[in-house]
């Protein structure tokens, strides 16, 4: 028998969802109601208009309503917005967004995919700056237009997530004085704020006027004020706060909201009423790395959600194993990948697992190769099982792959251990015979089995100040580049011949320029009888990366003669 079946929202989730129910039946009457004038468009490339890099505003949109019904056979309605839903009578009211007509549809199954809603506060002052947010095509493209206007020259972002951060390199790329405001003390809460040093320095060296930790408190004419009672010249306002879950339907419609504030679904993505469904950005979503739920407002799940409910709308068995979240994003010469959870993220919601770290920073490929690159490489796991529970990679090469490796070992319950055991794939042009993720593996297992000590880049300040024993183990001309202050250099070539000079009665704190060569010097004094070894994970390099921004934000005096980045 035919089902009657109408979507709501037609981006990844709402198209996605109407596009398998197709496929998997010729019969069924497919409706879907789009408020805006497109419908699926990419929400995740509409900042690279801004740059020019994707001219025209109308090569955003991926389908037309045309084509819906004449290669899927789908009645898609534009400019149709669903405003409420009659549960008992199993009907939605529409308004036609032109005319302001309604009129009601019936409906067998219903999904929802109404997506997320730029937050936009209620800060004083707001009507005197032009403030624009970005959700769709009409948006970017208003933008677009705004910041091309004679006399626009100062354009801020505010929010340092995703949206926010490519739509400052795509405003800095076309050429305008860019500042990006975040309250938060570092943008990108998808890394460790260890890891995110790499790219707030990035920013800053890109010509971007970085605020952090600053909240905005009010606005003057053409003006943001902050609450360190700073002011910035601002032409054009970008708020790219974050999404809110768009939930007035379902709360207008009874459905139950969960304890995130977007809509609670079931294993099916099925709502307190059986034949209403929600996906995507409006609903909340299980963890099994941590046992709750969290909003996910990404692309890839809300096209697997949408599946997942177009199968089990005909009678289809749902696989639904949770989620842990992999992004991926590029800032100017860098690409960041984050998957699973965060060490800030555990103590932030104090949960109670157990847990510990690596940090490594070899090569994406081969030395000699011209291409080769340095990954910032950090891996998060349980202890004492070794189970993984998330990683970061950030580099100018080939960071996508590695995060890549990581997720599907955390989707198969993977450890520590099998990450040593991976057959990846290997050539100079491409990586290494030992891969990142092999190599993490190794250093995380010899952690796991206290074969070493270490200490972290951000613990390195305060080691400092209390005039802790720092050994460079560096060669002689790396040290005379830049060093520790304080440090005392003594090459790993030398070391068993000045074996004498290093305390027997303090902790001593090894590095080098990224913790690989610190870390024999470490095995080597512990086998030589010393008790009280740290490596420092993360080296100088790490050290140089995260202390540069700080150094230059705050005017503090720096803990190295100089930084060194390669």
């Amino acid at each position: 028998m035919s089902k009657k079946v109408l979507v709501v929202g037609g981006v990844a989730g709402g198209a996605s969802a109407a596009a398998r129910l197709r496929r998997i039946s010729e019969e069924d009457q497919i409706i879907v109601f789009e408020k805006g004038p497109h419908v699926s468009f990419s929400n995740c490339c509409l900042p690279y208009h801004l740059s020019g890099m994707i001219q025209n505003a109308e090569d955003l949109v991926l389908m037309c309503p045309e084509l819906f019904k004449t290669q899927y056979n789908i009645d898609v309605r534009t400019q149709n917005e669903v405003v409420s839903i009659d549960r008992k009578a199993k009907e939605v009211v529409v308004k036609k967004v032109d005319t302001g007509e309604e009129y009601r549809e019936s409906y067998d199954k219903l999904v929802l995919s109404p997506g997320g809603k730029p937050i936009v506060p209620p800060i004083p002052g707001i009507d005197k700056v032009k403030t624009y947010t970005i959700r769709n095509v009409v948006d970017i493209d208003k933008l677009a237009k705004a910041i091309k206007t004679d006399g626009v020259k100062n354009v801020s972002v505010i929010g340092g997530g995703f949206i926010g951060i490519e739509t400052v390199e795509n405003l800095k790329e076309a050429g305008y004085n860019v500042t990006l405001v975040e309250a938060m003390p570092q943008i990108l809460r998808i890394l460790d704020s260890d890891m995110v040093q790499i790219l707030h320095k990035e920013l800053i060296d890109h010509g971007v006027n970085l605020v952090l930790d600053d909240k905005v408190t009010s606005f003057e004419e053409d003006t943001i004020v902050l609450e360190s009672g700073k002011k910035v010249d601002a032409d054009v306002v970008v708020l790219a706060i974050g999404v809110s879950p768009e939930t007035d339907l379902a709360k207008g419609a009874q459905l139950e909201i969960g304890k995130t504030g977007a809509i609670k679904v079931d294993q099916n993505y099925r709502t307190v009423d059986r034949d209403i469904y929600a996906v995507g950005d409006a609903i909340e979503v299980y963890s099994y790395l941590f046992n709750d739920y969290f909003k996910l407002p990404l692309a890839g799940p809300a096209q697997k959600q949408a599946r997942g409910v177009a199968d089990h709308i005909n009678g289809m068995k749902i696989d639904n194993r949770g989620y842990i979240g992999s992004s991926i994003l590029k800032v100017f010469d860098y690409n960041a990948a984050s998957t699973g959870m965060t060490a800030d993220f555990i103590k932030a919601r104090n949960l109670n697992i157990d847990f510990d770290y690596v940090r490594v920073i070899p090569g994406d490929k081969v030395g000699l190769m011209p291409t080769a690159k340095s990954l910032h490489f950090k891996l998060i796991y349980e202890v004492p099982t070794g189970k993984i529970l998330g990683a970061q990679a950030i580099g100018k090469g080939n960071v996508d792959k590695r995060i890549d490796v990581i997720a599907t070992v955390i989707k198969f319950g993977g450890t520590i251990r099998d990450l040593q055991d991976l057959e990846l794939c290997y050539a100079p042009p491409f990586g290494t015979a030992k891969d990142v993720v092999n190599f993490a593996g190794y250093v995380a297992t010899n952690r796991l089995h206290d074969v070493f000590k270490q200490v972290g880049v951000a613990d390195m300040r305060d080691l400092v100040d209390k005039g802790a024993a720092i050994f460079d183990v560096r060669e002689e001309d790396e040290y005379a580049l830049s060093h520790i202050k304080g440090a005392k250099n003594i090459p790993l070539s030398q070391l068993r011949d000045r074996i004498d000079e290093f305390p027997k009665d303090r902790n001593i704190y090894l590095h080098c320029r990224s913790g690989q060569r610190s870390y024999n010097a470490t095995l080597a004094l512990q086998n030589l009888g010393f008790k009280r070894v740290y490596n420092v994970s993360g080296g100088f390099m790490g050290i140089s990366f995260h202390e540069y921004y700080h150094d230059k934000a705050t005017g503090r005096e720096p803990i190295v003669t100089d930084y060194n980045f390669d």
